[in-house]
């Protein structure tokens, strides 16, 4: 099983979450494979069973596992940390101070490793104060060129831009996405991202010149009912990956 994700044409990716196993599988079937399926940890109660049960699902969908926090929530990055360093997902989801102990563990440079930063209110400014500790402690924040320099210091991947609120943001994330490609970094949008606006998000990625992008889909396309994600809306974000991505 390969740890890196497959990317549309090189550049794009899907990550959405599964509800179970068997939705995963509809998941991974319905991005064609160009999806990174994430299941969260803070759904288990030990390192131990998050591994064995999300070694099922890793079976199930080539690898194409992407081990979530749970809300960004930093109090799980350790736990993250120890699940991937046995899994060798293709994906790792990290709060910025987490990044390196994930990339230690891991031992290879192939599975992507993102570091969450937020918005400030202040185009070309981030928030990188989101581990454990340090998100209850006096506001960290600094340009966004830093803050990749120092992702890429600690063998990160990419950015988790979140929490987005959509296009609320979005003079915030043109920013990003321009520091992103000046310095060649992956880039992951996060956060109240839905078929409505999914199109409009991704373009500003694309047309910034970022290599590759993570979007990450959650809540607008889960059904409430089930927990499961919509196969139908993964299909339809794939065919809108598929017009914009020559």
């Amino acid at each position: 099983m390969t740890l890196m994700p497959n990317f549309y044409r090189d550049r794009v990716c899907l990550n959405v979450l599964a509800g179970s196993k068997e939705n995963a599988r509809e998941i991974w079937q319905a991005a064609e494979g160009h999806v990174l399926v994430g299941v969260l940890s803070k759904n288990y109660d030990s390192v131990a069973s998050a591994v064995a049960d999300m070694r099922d699902y890793a079976a199930l969908i080539d690898n194409a596992l992407s081990v979530g926090l749970g809300a960004g929530d930093p109090n799980q990055s350790a736990m993250v940390s120890a699940i991937a360093s046995q899994l060798q997902p293709q994906h790792v989801n990290q709060v910025f101070t987490g990044v390196a102990t994930s990339r230690a563990l891991l031992g290879q440079r192939q599975t992507v490793v993102n570091g969450l930063i937020s918005p400030t209110g202040r185009p070309g400014m981030v928030k990188i104060s989101t581990g454990p500790l340090s998100s209850q402690a006096p506001e960290g924040i600094v340009p966004i060129a830093t803050a990749i320099a120092l992702l890429k210091d600690m063998g990160g991947s990419s950015v988790k831009y979140f929490p987005m609120g959509g296009l609320k943001a979005v003079e915030e994330f043109r920013a990003v996405a321009k520091a992103c490609a000046e310095q060649d970094f992956w880039l992951e949008p996060t956060g109240g991202i839905d078929l409505d606006n999914y199109a409009a998000i991704l373009q500003i990625a694309l047309e910034a010149g970022v290599s590759k992008i993570i979007p990450h889909i959650y809540s607008s396309i889960i059904d409430k009912a089930s927990g499961n994600t919509r196969p139908d809306d993964v299909r339809a974000l794939l065919a809108m990956t598929k017009k914009l991505v020559e």
